[in-house]
């Protein structure tokens, strides 16, 4: 597993988390972006729209919009959980090929270095989540 982490002048604070799975890229973008990987890095019954502009709210109160989607690559949109003052920005990719995928949680412009570390315990998580839940389909 790789986890990036620092603080830009274009970015600000921010932390990225990937790894490489066993599976094509076209079956873990099928999972990350379909209902069953929805809820697990956004949250139980949350959904998530396909165009940019389209909003969200989690049940928890986390909430955004799509700013951009490239099927089979790349979704990026807001962030902001209810408790915070500000957005921060989410990328997701995935690479690969037929045999094996490399998927990457990257998130911009956190607060500081709290939070950074808040979010990087959160993306770890998830990312043995996305692993477990890949290896049993």
């Amino acid at each position: 597993m790789t986890k990036a982490v620092a603080k830009t002048a274009g970015s600000g604070w921010q932390v990225g988390v990937s790894r490489t799975v066993p599976q094509g890229s076209a079956q873990v973008w099928d999972f990350l972006v379909g209902r069953d990987g929805v809820e697990i890095w956004l949250g139980p019954g949350a959904e998530l729209g396909r165009e940019p502009g389209a909003a969200y709210e989690t049940a928890n109160g986390t909430a955004g919009e799509i700013r951009g989607r490239t099927e089979g690559d790349k979704l990026r949109l807001t962030w902001r959980p209810k408790d915070w003052d500000h957005d921060s920005t989410l990328q997701i990719t995935v690479s690969g090929t037929d045999q094996k995928t490399t998927f990457r949680f990257h998130q911009e412009w956190l607060a500081g270095a709290d939070e950074r570390e808040e979010q990087r315990a959160y993306w770890t998580e998830v990312t043995e989540r996305v692993v477990a839940a890949l290896a049993e389909r």
